[in-house]
């Protein structure tokens, strides 16, 4: 299972720092997400997914069983 750890605004939608999922890809994994947190339908649209600290662009993205998964919404300021 993966590690999904949580911040800001993603943080608050999901109502927790972290989880774990079974997910083999981020298709899967994003709808894993919203079934368990309908509040992050909206933010996840929005946010990066990092798959052990590496962007993960697209649904079919890998991620394996041991993985930690970042989501990390959009950040204002520099």
């Amino acid at each position: 299972m993966a590690t999904v750890r949580y911040f800001a605004g993603a943080r608050d939608a999901a109502g927790t720092e972290t989880e774990t999922v079974d997910a083999t890809t981020v298709g899967e994994l994003h709808a894993a997400l919203v079934a368990r947190h309908a509040a992050l339908a909206d933010v996840l649209p929005r946010c990066s997914l990092l798959v052990d600290g590496v962007r993960a662009p697209h649904d079919d993205t890998p991620v394996p069983a041991d993985a930690t998964i970042d989501v990390l919404p959009p950040f204002a300021g520099g």
